[in-house]
């Protein structure tokens, strides 16, 4: 599955995982569980590990544009993990789509980011 969420810290930080190329079918069963999620906690904590990540179809984009005007504002940190130059660019790409604060990190320093998104 190219989308793969994991509850941590009991809700309060929620793990995605992306992989290959996100197409709209992909979130399908993503956006629902997020939804959940935000209903049972409220602003959430994000590690999104984009490692083995390589873009959306033009479907992919549209949902996940969608995904980010609705959530707007329920993410509070996003911990952006990648490896390549232009995830990197995308943490400040994403800025004016949530009120969350951003910060990336090279997947070498993912507890760099667990650590980061615990902090007040």
């Amino acid at each position: 599955m190219p989308i793969q969420l994991k509850e941590e810290n009991a809700g309060r930080t929620v793990a995605v995982y992306v992989s290959g190329k996100l197409v709209k079918e992909d979130y399908e069963q993503f956006v629902p569980e997020f939804d959940r999620l935000v209903g049972l906690y409220g602003k959430l904590r994000v590690l999104f590990d984009m490692t083995d990540f390589h873009g959306w179809t033009l479907g992919g984009v549209w949902e996940d544009t969608k995904f980010a005007l609705h959530h707007f504002s329920n993410i509070e940190k996003l911990a952006m993990v990648g490896n390549t130059k232009w995830e990197e660019g995308m943490a400040t790409f994403c800025k004016p789509f949530t009120k969350a604060k951003i910060k990336y990190f090279d997947h070498n320093a993912e507890a760099e980011a667990r650590k980061w998104l615990e902090e007040p």
